[in-house]
């Protein structure tokens, strides 16, 4: 709310006091308050009504615009246009008693859409990865609380802080190491805005839920030593087969050298034989 609105909002609220009924006799009864919340780009419906059935004079003093949509013999009903946190005062006078409601209007844009993402979304077991939640087109801030969860277990918690004129984007990052539990979990964001104390109520969304893919490298050099394991097998089981062949050939050389040899000598003592006969 500009500070020229407050200051026409209390003149107004002087000019009442200054109206008949003023006086020792017109703060028998204090001033009533109440706090409201209103959606951006939404009226709000205001009921100004009178403690008494014959009220002398009403209406609302506002520096928004509004409109007269009922009214009774002790009450008007009437819809304002709010775009930024403002202040309503409603008048009565009750046999020349003067009485004001003050209405504080507080305007909200609430978490429609909560967007979260995973940078990187395939790790490595102990190295950074980044949470990022992103809330668009929200206020107020310090109305905010961004939650970021591994499952059902809180990561990262915040509060936003500082006032924003209007609504903007909200965002909030977390740095971390990565789990091997962290493959077995779904990441999710929730962004709650809580307007109790302003007269409203809970706000609650979630994100769609991420999944972080975890690489553990100890699972490669159990591969690894596998592979290893099966290649000097291989290599082995084919040197073996390779030496059984060549024990073999050579047995088989060896052995056919032999027969020539006997045959070679049988045929030289034939000959000889034959000459001595």
């Amino acid at each position: 709310m500009s500070p020229f609105d407050s200051w026409g909002l209390f003149m107004a609220f002087l000019a009442l006091l200054c109206c008949p009924g003023s006086g020792k006799e017109a703060f028998e009864k204090p001033t009533w308050t109440k706090q409201l919340v209103v959606e951006s780009g939404r009226s709000q419906v205001i009921n100004c009504s009178a403690s008494c059935t014959q009220p002398e004079n009403s209406g609302l003093e506002t520096t928004v615009s509004k409109k007269l949509l009922k009214e009774g013999a002790q009450w008007k009903l009437y819809e304002v246009n709010v775009s930024q946190d403002t202040i309503l005062l409603c008048y009565f006078t009750c046999s020349g008693r003067q009485e004001i409601k003050r209405f504080n209007i507080s305007v909200f844009s609430p978490p429609k859409q909560v967007l979260l993402t995973l940078q990187p979304t395939f790790v490595t077991v102990g190295t950074w990865f980044t949470i990022e939640c992103r809330v668009p087109s929200v206020a107020p801030f310090e109305t905010l609380t961004i939650t970021l969860l591994r499952g059902s277990e809180i990561l990262y918690n915040e509060t936003l802080r500082g006032t924003t004129p209007s609504p903007q984007e909200a965002i909030v990052t977390h740095n971390t190491t990565a789990l091997r539990k962290d493959g077995h979990h779904n990441f999710t964001c929730q962004a709650k805005m809580d307007l109790q104390s302003r007269g409203g109520h809970l706000i609650h969304r979630v994100s769609d839920p991420q999944v972080l893919e975890v690489y553990e490298p100890f699972q490669d050099s159990q591969m690894a030593i596998i592979i290893a394991v099966v290649s000097v097998l291989l290599f082995l089981f084919v040197a073996s087969v390779l030496l059984c062949f060549v024990l073999g050939e050579h047995w088989r050389q060896r052995r056919t050298g032999s027969y020539m040899v006997q045959a070679v000598q049988r045929r030289l003592r034939w000959c000889y034989q034959a000459q001595l006969a």
